[in-house]
């Protein structure tokens, strides 16, 4: 990809995030700790979190002798030598137990350790990752450690092999598609990168890899690859007059400007596109729209902005189809799951619905909305408790959210008038209590509750 200039640079900022970035010793696997009291290796895992690795140290040892091929261990017990600065010696110390008796854990851990060290990662801990996968191929961690290696070198094509070996044995792990993603872009295959991400954001990611995948899905999708620099200055005063000003009319006679002269610059008839929505001009923006995707067939948002026009005018079939090939072609994309969401609720297939809204959980874990509308899926699915669960994670971490308050004494209340045993009307009955009390204390008034409250005591 050809270097910005520092003024492209800035006017690009909101659409091209930071470079994809991935760390040298993140597993495939991501825990964080809980109140209760902690096992050895989470207290392991704390103490490294906390930058004390001769407190992990003790811990991981044991736990090592006890599972010698505990990966998850392993990786950990190698990061602890590596923090607390006895590389070197953990490293001599991995050769001497293999030059004794090979075993794949030790090349693993002695890959990880070299990786660690500049002047090793490439070749030497190479080396150290195939000997792990001669001896154990069908493990993921090992093939997925051997293309990180690659990747790190920038060797993406020898990447691509052990990559996409990792995610056939691990098709679940968002971590194993992220490098994958990135090595296909580097080598030219960006619809395979895309491909990759949209296995990602289907596999429960962690917010840090939504992040990474969002960064780059921002370079797959960065509209303004081969922008001509004599055309910044015009598309800027647009963009300004569109966002900042408002002044629409204004905006269009910019772009229309700019399209005089370079008529193929797709993100300039999206951005038209826009401009004319603004005017309600439909038939204008959906020309525009479409000019955009038949010069940038693979750029999403120009699918998401079609949707978001045609559900305007309640056009909901062919906004459910752009909504579609919008997330097909970029799946960062948290509109148009949310909007494709709401569409297959409004047709009650739930399945389709429930995996939308799940996937924007994934996207957006702090987000509200998309946790209530998955939990209302769960209810008219009859899954009680994963609703429950939707519904509390938002109550624990905000106690004031009435509504959600409501809608768990909502929920307890139907499972109450639904129950079958005077055991269930009971304990379902006495949770629907509690949180419709909760709701009555701060509006007194609200008729919803009164009568839930009323129909849980008449049983």
């Amino acid at each position: 990809m050809k270097n910005r200039s520092p003024r492209r640079t800035s006017l690009l900022r909101r659409w091209t995030p930071a470079v994809l970035a991935l760390g040298l010793l993140t597993g495939c696997q991501h825990a964080s700790p809980s109140a209760r009291a902690l096992g050895p290796a989470e207290q392991a895992r704390l103490f490294l979190e906390q930058n004390q690795p001769d407190r992990a140290l003790p811990l991981l040892e044991g736990l090592h002798a006890q599972t010698p091929d505990d990966l998850a261990v392993a990786r950990a017990l190698t990061e602890a030598q590596v923090k607390a600065g006895r590389g070197d010696a953990w490293i001599a110390e991995l050769q001497r137990r293999n030059s004794q008796a090979e075993r794949a854990v030790n090349h693993y851990m002695l890959g990880l350790a070299l990786f660690s060290r500049a002047s090793d990662a490439g070749a030497p801990a190479v080396a150290a990752f195939e000997r792990a996968i001669a001896l154990a191929p069908s493990e993921p961690e090992f093939h997925y450690r051997l293309g990180i290696a690659h990747l790190e070198s920038e060797q993406y094509t020898a990447a691509l092999g052990p990559l996409r070996r990792a995610a056939e044995l691990a098709p679940g792990k968002a971590a194993v598609r992220l490098p994958l993603a990135k090595a296909l872009f580097r080598t030219g295959d960006a619809p395979g990168a895309v491909a990759a991400l949209n296995a990602v954001v289907r596999a429960s990611p962690s917010p840090a890899e939504v992040a990474t995948a969002r960064a780059l899905m921002n370079q797959i999708a960065d509209p303004f690859v081969g922008f001509p620099k004599a055309a910044e200055g015009k598309l800027e005063e647009g963009i300004k007059l569109l966002q900042e000003l408002d002044i629409p009319q204004q905006a269009i006679l910019a772009f229309e400007e700019l399209l005089q002269s370079y008529p193929d610059l797709a993100v300039v008839h999206a951005l038209l596109g826009l401009a004319y929505q603004r005017l309600d001009d439909a038939g204008r923006a959906v020309d525009e729209f479409k000019q955009a995707i038949e010069r940038a067939p693979r750029d999403g948002k120009n699918y998401l902005y079609l949707g978001e026009l045609y559900l305007s005018r309640q056009r909901s079939d062919a906004a459910r189809e752009a909504y579609t090939k919008a997330v097909e072609l970029n799946p960062l994309l948290d509109a148009a799951w949310f909007r494709l969401g709401d569409l297959y609720l409004d047709r009650r297939e739930l399945t389709a619905a429930r995996e939308a809204f799940q996937v924007l959980t994934w996207l957006q874990p702090d987000a509200v909305p998309p946790r209530g509308k998955l939990a209302l899926v769960y209810q008219l699915e009859g899954d009680y408790p994963a609703a429950q669960q939707e519904l509390l994670r938002v109550v624990e971490k905000d106690p004031e959210n009435l509504e959600f308050t409501l809608r768990l004494g909502l929920l307890f209340t139907e499972q109450t008038l639904r129950a079958r045993t005077a055991e269930s009307r009971r304990t379902t009955g006495a949770e629907a209590e509690k949180w419709l009390l909760k709701v009555l204390e701060v509006q007194p008034d609200n008729v919803q509750a009164s009568r839930a409250l009323q129909q849980v005591k008449a049983q």
